[in-house]
Protein backbone atom coordinates (compact mmCIF):
# COMPACT_ATOMS: atom_id res chain seq x y z
CA UNK A 1 0.00 0.00 0.00
CA UNK A 2 2.83 2.39 0.85
CA UNK A 3 4.55 1.59 -2.43
CA UNK A 4 1.33 2.20 -4.38
CA UNK A 5 0.73 5.46 -2.53
CA UNK A 6 4.31 6.59 -3.28
CA UNK A 7 3.94 5.72 -6.99
CA UNK A 8 0.66 7.65 -7.21
CA UNK A 9 2.34 10.75 -5.72
CA UNK A 10 5.28 10.41 -8.11
CA UNK A 11 3.01 10.14 -11.16
CA UNK A 12 0.94 13.10 -9.92
CA UNK A 13 4.08 15.25 -9.40
CA UNK A 14 5.45 14.35 -12.85
CA UNK A 15 2.08 15.16 -14.43
CA UNK A 16 1.90 18.53 -12.69
CA UNK A 17 5.50 19.34 -13.66
CA UNK A 18 4.78 18.50 -17.31
CA UNK A 19 1.64 20.64 -17.27
CA UNK A 20 3.62 23.54 -15.80
CA UNK A 21 6.39 23.19 -18.38
CA UNK A 22 3.88 23.07 -21.26
CA UNK A 23 2.07 26.14 -19.90
CA UNK A 24 5.32 28.10 -19.56
CA UNK A 25 6.71 26.89 -22.90
CA UNK A 26 3.67 27.92 -24.90
CA UNK A 27 2.47 31.39 -25.65
CA UNK A 28 4.07 34.69 -26.53
CA UNK A 29 5.25 37.27 -24.05
CA UNK A 30 5.45 36.77 -20.28
CA UNK A 31 3.26 39.86 -19.91
CA UNK A 32 1.03 41.41 -22.53
CA UNK A 33 2.57 44.77 -23.44
CA UNK A 34 0.38 47.29 -25.22
CA UNK A 35 1.69 48.39 -28.65
CA UNK A 36 3.42 51.77 -28.76
CA UNK A 37 1.16 54.62 -29.78
CA UNK A 38 2.76 57.99 -30.51
CA UNK A 39 0.65 60.46 -28.55
CA UNK A 40 1.38 63.96 -27.33
CA UNK A 41 2.91 64.18 -23.89
CA UNK A 42 0.52 65.12 -21.06
CA UNK A 43 -0.36 68.77 -20.58
CA UNK A 44 1.06 68.77 -17.05
CA UNK A 45 4.56 67.86 -18.28
CA UNK A 46 7.53 69.95 -17.15
CA UNK A 47 9.65 71.54 -19.82
CA UNK A 48 13.11 73.07 -20.23
CA UNK A 49 15.43 74.09 -23.05
CA UNK A 50 19.20 74.46 -23.29
CA UNK A 51 21.66 74.40 -26.17
CA UNK A 52 18.90 74.09 -28.74
CA UNK A 53 17.43 70.96 -27.11
CA UNK A 54 13.87 71.10 -25.79
CA UNK A 55 12.80 68.50 -23.25
CA UNK A 56 9.41 67.81 -21.70
CA UNK A 57 8.92 65.07 -19.12
CA UNK A 58 6.28 63.66 -16.79
CA UNK A 59 6.45 60.70 -14.37
CA UNK A 60 3.78 58.02 -14.72
CA UNK A 61 2.48 57.56 -11.20
CA UNK A 62 -0.95 56.05 -11.90
CA UNK A 63 -1.08 52.29 -11.29
CA UNK A 64 -3.90 51.73 -13.77
CA UNK A 65 -2.04 53.47 -16.60
CA UNK A 66 1.07 51.36 -16.02
CA UNK A 67 -0.97 48.15 -15.71
CA UNK A 68 -2.69 48.96 -19.00
CA UNK A 69 0.68 49.48 -20.72
CA UNK A 70 2.64 46.55 -19.31
CA UNK A 71 0.19 44.20 -17.51
CA UNK A 72 2.55 44.50 -14.53
CA UNK A 73 2.76 47.03 -11.72
CA UNK A 74 6.17 48.66 -12.16
CA UNK A 75 5.62 50.98 -9.19
CA UNK A 76 5.34 48.04 -6.76
CA UNK A 77 8.51 46.60 -8.28
CA UNK A 78 10.30 49.89 -7.49
CA UNK A 79 10.46 51.10 -11.11
CA UNK A 80 9.26 54.58 -12.05
CA UNK A 81 8.67 55.21 -15.77
CA UNK A 82 9.15 58.82 -16.86
CA UNK A 83 7.76 59.86 -20.24
CA UNK A 84 10.34 62.05 -21.99
CA UNK A 85 9.91 64.10 -25.15
CA UNK A 86 13.11 65.49 -26.77
CA UNK A 87 13.19 67.96 -29.67
CA UNK A 88 16.33 69.04 -31.51
CA UNK A 89 16.00 72.72 -32.41
CA UNK A 90 19.81 72.80 -32.77
CA UNK A 91 21.49 73.12 -36.17
CA UNK A 92 23.36 69.82 -35.89
CA UNK A 93 22.81 66.15 -35.09
CA UNK A 94 22.69 65.44 -31.37
CA UNK A 95 24.15 62.15 -30.17
CA UNK A 96 21.90 60.75 -27.43
CA UNK A 97 24.02 57.63 -26.79
CA UNK A 98 26.14 59.47 -24.23
CA UNK A 99 23.21 61.28 -22.60
CA UNK A 100 23.02 60.52 -18.90
CA UNK A 101 19.61 60.62 -17.21
CA UNK A 102 19.62 61.26 -13.47
CA UNK A 103 16.69 61.52 -11.07
CA UNK A 104 16.71 62.72 -7.49
CA UNK A 105 13.86 63.25 -5.06
CA UNK A 106 13.10 65.93 -2.46
CA UNK A 107 15.26 64.08 0.07
CA UNK A 108 18.21 64.35 -2.39
CA UNK A 109 18.19 60.58 -2.87
CA UNK A 110 19.46 59.43 -6.27
CA UNK A 111 17.27 57.06 -8.27
CA UNK A 112 19.18 54.72 -10.56
CA UNK A 113 18.48 54.90 -14.31
CA UNK A 114 17.60 51.48 -15.72
CA UNK A 115 17.76 50.09 -19.23
CA UNK A 116 14.62 48.34 -20.43
CA UNK A 117 16.40 45.00 -19.88
CA UNK A 118 17.29 45.90 -16.28
CA UNK A 119 13.72 47.05 -15.61
CA UNK A 120 12.37 43.75 -16.96
CA UNK A 121 14.75 41.79 -14.69
CA UNK A 122 13.55 43.82 -11.69
CA UNK A 123 9.88 43.17 -12.58
CA UNK A 124 10.44 39.42 -12.92
CA UNK A 125 12.32 39.34 -9.62
CA UNK A 126 9.54 41.27 -7.86
CA UNK A 127 6.89 38.88 -9.20
CA UNK A 128 9.08 35.81 -8.44
CA UNK A 129 9.07 34.69 -12.07
CA UNK A 130 12.00 32.28 -12.37
CA UNK A 131 10.69 29.55 -14.68
CA UNK A 132 9.80 30.70 -18.17
CA UNK A 133 10.40 30.08 -21.84
CA UNK A 134 13.44 32.18 -22.92
CA UNK A 135 11.56 33.17 -26.09
CA UNK A 136 8.71 34.55 -23.96
CA UNK A 137 11.17 36.66 -21.99
CA UNK A 138 12.80 37.94 -25.20
CA UNK A 139 9.37 38.87 -26.54
CA UNK A 140 8.50 40.69 -23.31
CA UNK A 141 11.84 42.54 -23.33
CA UNK A 142 11.41 43.52 -26.98
CA UNK A 143 7.86 44.79 -26.46
CA UNK A 144 8.93 46.59 -23.27
CA UNK A 145 11.98 48.16 -25.00
CA UNK A 146 9.74 49.52 -27.76
CA UNK A 147 8.31 51.93 -25.15
CA UNK A 148 11.76 53.17 -24.05
CA UNK A 149 13.26 56.41 -25.35
CA UNK A 150 15.48 55.55 -28.32
CA UNK A 151 18.97 56.86 -27.56
CA UNK A 152 20.77 54.57 -30.02
CA UNK A 153 20.50 56.84 -33.05
CA UNK A 154 21.36 60.56 -33.28
CA UNK A 155 18.58 63.12 -33.11
CA UNK A 156 18.40 65.03 -36.41
CA UNK A 157 17.75 68.76 -36.69
CA UNK A 158 14.04 69.44 -36.08
CA UNK A 159 13.40 65.83 -35.02
CA UNK A 160 11.21 65.07 -32.03
CA UNK A 161 11.45 61.78 -30.16
CA UNK A 162 9.40 60.39 -27.27
CA UNK A 163 9.69 57.39 -24.99
CA UNK A 164 10.04 56.19 -21.44
CA UNK A 165 13.11 56.38 -19.24
CA UNK A 166 13.03 53.99 -16.28
CA UNK A 167 14.35 54.68 -12.78
CA UNK A 168 14.70 52.37 -9.80
CA UNK A 169 13.98 53.64 -6.29
CA UNK A 170 17.09 54.10 -4.11
CA UNK A 171 16.44 51.00 -1.97
CA UNK A 172 14.41 49.04 -4.53
CA UNK A 173 11.34 49.83 -2.45
CA UNK A 174 7.92 50.39 -4.08
CA UNK A 175 7.35 53.85 -5.56
CA UNK A 176 5.14 55.70 -3.10
CA UNK A 177 4.09 59.29 -3.85
CA UNK A 178 7.59 60.68 -4.50
CA UNK A 179 7.92 64.43 -3.95
CA UNK A 180 10.35 66.96 -5.36
CA UNK A 181 11.48 64.82 -8.29
CA UNK A 182 14.14 66.52 -10.42
CA UNK A 183 15.26 65.04 -13.75
CA UNK A 184 18.71 66.02 -15.01
CA UNK A 185 19.98 65.12 -18.47
CA UNK A 186 23.74 65.46 -18.82
CA UNK A 187 26.18 65.06 -21.73
CA UNK A 188 24.00 66.95 -24.19
CA UNK A 189 25.26 70.21 -25.75
CA UNK A 190 24.20 71.68 -22.37
CA UNK A 191 22.83 69.94 -19.28
CA UNK A 192 19.08 70.25 -18.77
CA UNK A 193 17.24 70.11 -15.45
CA UNK A 194 13.47 69.74 -15.00
CA UNK A 195 11.41 69.72 -11.81
CA UNK A 196 8.84 66.97 -12.38
CA UNK A 197 6.55 67.57 -9.39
Amino acid sequence: MTSLHWRFKLVLCIGLACALILTVACGGSLYKVKPVVQAPIADGASGAEAGGIKVRAVPILIDEEIQELFEANLLLAGILPVRVDVTNANGALVDLKNARFRLRDGDTREWKAQTAKQAVSRILKYYDVYIYNPNSRRKFEGDFRAHALNIDSPLAQGEQRSGLVFFQTPKKEPVSSPRGLVLTIEKLPQSIELRLN
